[in-house]
């Protein structure tokens, strides 16, 4: 017989999750006017209540309401729920449900739940004897084990509570590899001071620079035996939180035994010991005290609780520490668990903690053939995750600018350049799981855990694959650019004080450069402008070149404004090229920008030298003409009988120059035909630039660039430099280049124009 109620909560449960998931629900309702935006929302609650697929449709709304109007795709990760994680959110459903039924059969069916995936937990983990604590916080069992510590050390704790540690000051052990925040928020809930917490330094000389010093652990707690404090509890890790190391938990045991203290694991590495072939080192954490696991993103069960491990004999200090209720209803914390467990089965655990640690050595195999990359790793042949990084000395090899000479800030320029090492895989390869950790020693490195990633993102072998072809696409950039910041630098110091380089490590780029405008006797504050107005158009003629290379300001990464941050580089990019480039476009926007501002000026200047020449112009016609031939009656007289032989003066005004010259040498062929031909030569090398990429070097060996088309960028890059500085050549250099047919054209044109000189002076004449 099927209850009624529990088909539909499993019929309820599966629609909602296909209208939430579904990509196209809320269409009809956004095409209207978008009824489900933020703004639309009401504050208080209707009148008339909802039904159930219009609350869903909100929700759906709410939850994608970031992504509408964007273009690019969603960085952040969606975790990818299967059928299974659909089994353990029924989970959620099935606890409401339970727990209203009768007192009787709600105590019955959570001792089955809790007990049977307790049982299962153990032999899974390989943890005998023990019993279970079910919990939302991964911290909160810790806590809790804590406060049974505590109960069992303290007699009178029970009676007189905190009053009783004074006698005896309690402390607690952890590594500085260690969560941050853990030994805080322990006190925190503990109500016990910060000097309650003993942090214990990583080996230096000797063994792993994760793992716990044992011999400097063993010194500190003979210290605070000494003193009067009570050794009461030490954490240590299977699994680092960066970089996946297990301390030697074997000797830790034993130096937990002799100080009779509690012995607490956690860590990622706790997930291998399902599989047949678990290390000794891991293995050691099946004689702990007490060990908190989380299933949940090693299987990829969504809302999944975690689960510490524990042993011990006296219930009533479980109880009295938290550890066990009485209440049926918290302990139906394991019920999503308790599904999810029989969903996948013995052989479904296995194969997915299997298939995790199978893509880490597929990885690290395959990063032992990337130059330039370093890896550090614990065990290779074991080992769940991978760290890797770029590494300069590496590099230095296979350099081709100065090898000899690197920045200055070597380790922080690194730590950048794996930073965006990191960025850019995760954004190319999302399914990969990589992700940017720092550490101490080893500074930033680029993380690969599968078992905390894989089961969510659904991770394949091929995901590793592209991580590695990925790997190969941008470790030639990181090396070139590496070895031209210095060469860069350079030349930007050469050219000072036009350009000025800008030291800044944390952009990961070939540098930035601000030009300087050679402009004297003005504020600071105009000053600052004129700065701000160059750069920023300097900046957007370099966005408009045909190349490679990406120019922007650097929000993200500057401190300081006005100047120009330069992207990766190939090995064949011509650094002086570019630098001159940026040098010569800055000085033309400057002098553009200086004959614009003097522009009003010279052109008032002008328009009085052009009303004194008018003057002039009519003084000198009245003294030529006399006053008699200024009458309108009797002057048309006497030009009938005597016409006059006047030379009527044209003038120009030239604003580049801001003079009013003659008109004369408008009408000279030569001089018409020089520019023309400048002009045409100037188009020409224009077009030349077009589908060819500037700044790169001939014969370098780039397999993307033929040698035409190097030759081409010279030539390109030419036509740059001199097209700024153009003038009117003299007769003899307009001669030249320009061929036989023009110079008989010019020659023709020249004796027409001797014909009809008296038709170009009645032309100025109306004019």
């Amino acid at each position: 017989m099927v209850d009624t109620t529990l088909a539909q909560v499993g019929k309820n449960l599966t629609e909602a999750m296909r209208l939430l998931g579904d990509g196209q629900i809320g269409l009809e309702g956004r095409t209207e006017g978008s009824l489900f935006s933020r703004t639309s929302i009401p504050g208080p609650l209707q009148g008339d209540g909802q039904d159930v697929a219009t609350i869903l449709h909100l929700v759906h709304s709410l939850i994608h309401e970031e992504e509408e109007g964007e273009d690019k795709p969603n960085p952040h990760r969606m975790q990818n729920v299967g059928e299974q994680g659909h089994i353990a959110l029924l989970g959620h459903s099935l606890a409401a449900y339970i727990s209203v039924l009768d007192r009787e059969r709600l105590r019955k069916l959570t001792t089955r739940i809790l007990s049977d995936t307790t049982l299962w937990l153990c032999r899974l983990f390989r943890y005998e004897n023990g019993s279970a604590y079910f919990h939302e916080d991964d911290r909160e069992g810790l806590v809790k084990v804590c406060r049974l510590v505590i109960n069992a050390c303290y007699d009178d704790y029970a009676s007189e509570g905190y009053a009783v540690l004074s006698s005896k000051q309690p402390v607690i052990y952890q590594s500085t590899s260690s969560r941050s925040g853990l030994g805080q928020h322990l006190c925190n809930q503990l109500a016990l001071p910060l000097s309650s917490l003993c942090t214990v330094p990583c080996n230096t000389l000797f063994g792993s620079q994760h793992q716990m010093d044992i011999a400097l652990l063993d010194k500190l707690i003979k210290e605070d035996i000494e003193s009067g404090k009570l050794p009461l509890l030490l954490i240590a890790n299977a699994g680092t939180p960066g970089a996946g190391h297990t301390d030697k938990l074997g000797r830790l045991r034993d130096l937990c035994d002799q100080s009779k203290m509690w012995l607490h694991v956690e860590g990622v590495n706790l997930a291998t010991l399902v599989l047949g072939q678990a290390t000794s080192a891991v293995m050691a954490a099946t004689r702990s005290d007490s060990m908190t696991l989380t299933p949940g993103p090693w299987l990829g069960l969504p809302a999944v609780t975690a689960v510490t491990l524990y042993r011990h004999e006296d219930p009533a200090l479980s109880l009295a520490a938290g550890l066990t209720s009485s209440q049926p209803v918290e302990k139906l914390r394991a019920l999503p668990l308790w599904l999810s467990l029989q969903y996948l089965g013995y052989s479904g655990i296995i194969q997915k903690i299997r298939h995790a640690t199978t893509l880490s050595q597929q990885l690290l195999h395959n990063l032992k053939s990337v130059s330039a990359i370093k890896t550090s790793v614990e065990d290779e042949l074991n080992s769940p995750v991978v760290l890797f990084r770029f590494s300069q000395e590496m590099s230095a090899a296979s350099n081709s600018g100065s090898v000899e000479a690197y920045c200055a800030g070597e380790k922080e320029v690194l730590d950048v350049f794996n930073r965006w090492l990191g960025k850019q895989l995760a954004q190319m390869v999302p399914a990969s799981g990589v992700d940017v950790v720092e550490l101490e020693d080893e500074g930033t490195c680029v993380r690969f855990s599968p078992l905390l990633t894989a089961a969510d993102l659904g991770t394949q072998p091929e995901d590793v694959d592209n991580v590695v072809k990925k790997l190969l696409e941008l470790v030639p950039l990181m090396t070139s650019t590496m070895s031209f910041r210095q060469d860069f630098k350079e030349e930007i110091h050469r050219r000072s004080p036009y350009l000025r380089y800008i030291d800044e490590l944390s952009w990961p780029g070939l540098g930035a450069v601000g030009y300087e405008p050679q402009v004297e006797g003005i504020e600071d504050s105009r000053r600052t402008k004129e700065i701000k107005k160059i750069n920023a158009e300097l900046l957007k003629k370099l966005q408009e070149l045909d190349s490679d290379i990406i120019f922007s300001t650097g929000q993200e990464f500057a401190r300081e404004e006005n100047c120009i941050f330069i992207s990766m580089v190939a090995d064949d990019v011509d650094v002086s090229e570019l630098v001159e480039t940026v040098m010569t476009l800055g000085r033309d926007i400057e002098e553009n920008g200086r004959l614009l501002e003097n522009m009003t000026e010279v052109v008032r200047k002008g328009i009085r030298e052009a009303e004194l020449e008018l003057l002039k112009a009519s003084d000198e016609k009245l003294m030529e003409e006399g006053m008699l031939r200024q009458l309108p009656l009797v002057g048309s007289v006497l030009n009938w009988f005597s016409p006059v032989q006047t030379s009527v003066k044209g003038r120009t005004f030239n604003l580049a120059a801001g003079s009013l010259d003659s008109t004369e040498v408008t009408y000279s062929t030569k001089a018409q035909a020089s520019r023309a031909l400048l002009k045409d030569s100037s188009t020409l090398s224009t077009e030349r630039l077009q589908g060819q990429k500037l700044f790169r070097r001939s014969g370098a060996g780039s397999d993307s660039f033929s040698e035409s088309g190097s030759i081409g960028q010279a030539e390109g890059s030419t036509a740059i430099h001199t097209s700024t500085s153009i003038g009117v050549p003299e007769e003899d250099s307009a001669r030249q280049g320009i061929p036989k047919e023009i110079q008989d054209s010019s020659l023709q044109k020249q004796h027409d124009q001797g014909e009809d000189k008296s038709f170009l002076e009645e032309r100025k004449l109306e004019g």
